[in-house]
């Protein structure tokens, strides 16, 4: 079990630099049994706040993994009148589709200030929870007014990527997720530092070294990096010694609407970020370029289609191109 010391730091920047939790607040931690010691230092340190604060274990919601919400938790959800919560809980296979209408009603619907922390870990309480988020701030808005209006990124790594996206910034925006969600309807992941769109293509190759989705928890950091080949926006091919772990991935992506489909196109400004750890929900925040598979995020990109999956891969030291600027080089900005 992890102490407070190593828990307390990164709970403390979660409440009170990213959400700014008040004594006005009314605050719901979710969690679950494997991360339980995170969802109580959350609560803790929001109490201690001054907030009313309540803890809602996944385990106590209903059997895993979670497929839908149940109705027992929108009229708890309705009695309870949430201004912020946290999701800090392990994911299991399929829960997405527990998750995204949970958020999304959340923001929506109650307006909460959210904290996301899908797969949070004692090591990423140690790490990414606990960097300066006014830097990772001032890096991802830098990165957003060079990539806002651009046409084109070029993305390149030594271990095989060659990937160019297109992108149509009048119809679909880029987002910036910079870890400050202090106003109502405000959320993203923690930890954070990423700017992010929908493209409207992507050609050439991927070599990514993590996964997403229950893929991160279940593989971690691939020794050797899958080969995904995208063809007009779509997956059509993927290779890796691992066969059944290969396999798994195009079925889970291949057998619902557009989940071979790359909806998102991101890149990750969290300087911080010493090296990757095997863990898609602070991975995908190192400084480089990161795509997913299936939903766009389409409330907040513009993107006009849906998908009930979203499977990020990131891809490891890569180079970057905006237009005909490099602003990165083996895994660093270059300004």
């Amino acid at each position: 079990m992890s102490t407070d010391s190593e828990l307390m730091p990164g709970a403390k920047t979660a409440v009170e630099t990213c959400l700014n939790i008040q004594s006005s607040d009314r605050v719901i931690v979710f969690t679950d049994e494997p991360t339980q010691d995170i969802g109580a230092a959350l609560a803790q340190v929001a109490r201690e706040r001054g907030a009313e604060v309540v803890v809602k274990t996944l385990e106590g919601i209903g059997e895993r993994p979670l497929l839908e919400v149940p109705q027992s938790l929108w009229a708890f959800l309705d009695e309870y009148r949430p201004t912020a919560t946290f999701y800090a809980a392990s994911g299991q296979k399929g829960e997405i589709r527990f998750r995204i209408p949970l958020v999304e009603t959340l923001r929506e619907k109650y307006q909460v200030r959210h904290g996301h922390m899908i797969g949070i870990t004692p090591e990423i309480m140690r790490t990414g929870m606990r960097a300066d988020y006014h830097q990772v701030a001032r890096r991802t808005h830098e990165v957003y007014e060079i990539v806002k209006a651009c046409k084109q990124i070029r993305v390149t790594n030594a271990s095989g990527t060659d990937l160019t996206g297109h992108f149509d910034h009048e119809r679909l925006k880029w987002v910036i997720w910079d870890g400050f969600y202090r106003e109502p309807g405000k959320w993203g992941n923690l930890p954070e530092g990423e700017t992010f769109t929908s493209p409207v293509n992507v050609e050439g190759i991927i070599t990514a070294s993590i996964m997403g989705d229950f893929f991160s928890k279940k593989y971690g950091l691939l020794k050797e990096p899958i080969r995904l080949e995208i063809e007009n926006g779509l997956l059509v091919g993927c290779s890796h010694p691992d066969q059944g772990m290969t396999e798994e991935f195009w079925q889970y992506l291949d057998g619902v609407e557009n989940g071979r489909r790359i909806g998102e196109f991101a890149v990750g400004t969290n300087e911080f970020l010493g090296r990757l750890i095997g863990n898609l929900l602070q991975d995908e925040k190192f400084p480089g370029v990161h795509v997913a598979f299936g939903n766009p995020y389409a409330a907040y990109t513009g993107a006009t289609w849906d998908s009930p999956v979203h499977v990020d891969v990131v891809m490891e030291r890569t180079s970057v191109w905006v237009d005909d600027r490099q602003i990165m080089s083996d895994g660093r900005f270059m300004y």
